[in-house]
């Protein structure tokens, strides 16, 4: 189920993540499969449930990058007592690092993907810290 003990670390970024931050990341962290919402599964997933996406990442093994600080986070915790696996997720918070700083947002997952790419990231969360 998970990523964890690939060599690439597979990541899916939320519809609040610019698609601009997928290819800013490629190209400084090769060993990261990342895909924004926009164009997972042609975009049909765009909208969706919180916890169909979570789902539907965990099967593809991907962690899940989102701003969504209000309702991922409870939905966690009712996953975890229920005994319900995901991928992991990287919170990101706006006032760390804003939507709008694409790079920083690139070379804060880059230098996350380099640390962590061999946890195992089932059911790890993680709030992602700016590059100073």
């Amino acid at each position: 189920m998970s990523a964890s003990t690939a060599s690439t670390m597979a990541l899916l970024l939320d519809e609040n993540v610019s698609p601009a931050v997928a290819r800013a990341l490629v190209a400084v962290a090769t060993s990261v499969d990342v895909v924004p919402l926009q164009s997972w599964q042609d975009g049909s997933r765009l909208g969706a449930p919180d916890d169909l996406l979570l789902k539907e990442a965990a099967a593809e093994g991907r962690v899940l990058v989102t701003y969504d600080l209000r309702t991922i986070p409870p939905l966690l915790r009712v996953w975890v007592e229920a005994g319900q696996l995901h991928a992991g997720v990287i919170f990101v918070d706006q006032g760390t690092i804003p939507p709008g700083d694409v790079g920083a947002l690139a070379r804060a997952l880059a230098r996350l993907v380099a640390e962590a790419a061999q946890v195992d990231w089932t059911n790890r969360v993680e709030y992602l810290q700016r590059v100073r």
